[in-house]
């Protein structure tokens, strides 16, 4: 019993020797916890919403108020024609503010609630995230028979006339770009960035470690190499690998899963490339800070990959995250590839529509790979 003391000494002494390790143990899963916590919302409110109104009257004026009120809808634009209604949900998911529905009011809308007729109002989604597009028709089917309701019960009140509570008011529903609302069309595209991030970072900072603790990285650099070429030769074999990945997971999403690119595809692999830069460096920086391989794995999936998949939109709405969270996502470049991704595989989406994403993308994974390279660099000397 005495020598299993000693060792369970032994290792908490060594525990303690490395601030490192202590602070991934018992100050990550901290942060993790209040990141998750105001983070993993799957409620949705301020729901982005475009009016095209064709009567322009009181009541449906009254009509859209309800939805303003209702404390799920923000209105960001009234339409004056078709035209302007598909623009706005053809612009995509431009940073996840983009506008999920749009509602139609008819003509006649007015006439028809007065002489309590059935009016239909156009309903149009983008079904792109289907389980977020579900829950918001569950909201507007519920305020519209409300509403609807609410109209025929004054009737028969001021009238003394029995009528039918049934509904006078019904949405006809159009979903665009995932008619059926699967939520796997919104989240395979999201698992193709998230499985790239996991490899690419991880056996970049894994690889590097290890050499380290083996004793060949010591090898290599008193040979008469310069510090960029061994920081070039680490990193092509794992771009070359990360490619590898998107083309594998890509494939399997189209031809098992039934998932089409819609956009074009070349472009995709562009942005892949861009998002892979960000990914080594991120791994290469991981390399710097770690002393041994089990030290790097704790740092990759605490410090980097949880925090990026719950900030990244990824799994939760970044719109329904808390303000002071909000800008921290923008440093995020796993957001900007996952924009990228729904944007080219569900929506048609290519360089022109895209060029605000691509380019914060290029930019940061630039900047990532050089400060990483450079610190790197002061490593071996």
């Amino acid at each position: 019993m005495k020598i299993i003391f000693n060792i369970i000494i032994k290792e908490f002494l060594q525990l303690k020797r490395d601030p490192r390790l202590l602070a991934i143990i018992f100050i990550a899963p901290i942060i993790q916890l209040v990141l998750l916590g105001y983070a993993a919302n799957l409620d949705i409110t301020n729901i982005n919403t475009v009016i095209y109104d064709q009567d322009k009257t009181v009541a449906s004026r009254d009509f859209i108020e309800k939805f303003q009120s209702s404390g799920y809808f923000l209105i960001n634009k009234y339409a004056n024609n078709y035209e302007q209604v598909t623009d706005q949900i053809n612009k995509g998911n431009r940073c996840n503010k983009n506008d999920l529905w749009a509602l139609v009011i008819p003509k006649d809308f007015e006439k028809k609630l007065a002489r309590r007729e059935q009016v239909n109002v156009q309903v149009l989604f983008d079904g792109s995230d289907g389980n977020k597009a579900g829950i918001a028709f569950g909201y507007v089917t519920n305020l519209v028979s409300s509403y609807s309701q609410n109209i025929l019960m004054e009737i028969r009140d001021k009238s003394g006339l029995k009528i039918s509570l049934s509904g006078i008011i019904t949405p006809e529903l159009r979903v665009w770009y995932n008619p059926d609302l699967k939520t796997r069309f919104f989240m395979l595209p999201g698992i193709v960035g998230l499985i790239l991030t996991i490899i690419t970072t991880t056996l970049m900072a894994m690889g590097i470690v290890k050499e380290r603790e083996i004793g060949t990285l010591e090898q290599i650099i008193v040979t008469p190499i310069k510090p960029y070429h061994l920081i070039i030769g680490k990193t092509v074999p794992f771009v070359i690998v990360g490619f590898m990945d998107v083309l594998l997971v890509t494939g399997v999403m189209v031809f098992w899963f039934g998932i089409p690119i819609r956009g074009d595809f070349f472009y995709l692999m562009f942005a892949s490339f861009i998002y892979v830069l960000s990914s080594l460096g991120l791994g290469l920086f991981i390399s710097t800070i770690s002393k041994n391989q089990q030290q790097a794995m704790m740092v990759s999936m605490f410090g980097i990959l949880l925090p990026m998949n719950f900030l990244s939109g990824f799994a939760f709405p970044i719109e329904n995250m808390p303000g002071w969270i909000q800008p921290i996502t923008y440093l995020i470049p796993l957001r900007y590839y996952i924009t990228i991704l729904r944007g080219v595989i569900l929506k048609s989406d290519g360089l022109f529509n895209l060029i605000p994403e691509t380019l914060i993308l290029l930019g940061i994974g630039i900047l990532i790979l050089i400060l990483s390279s450079l610190r790197f660099r002061k490593k071996l000397e």
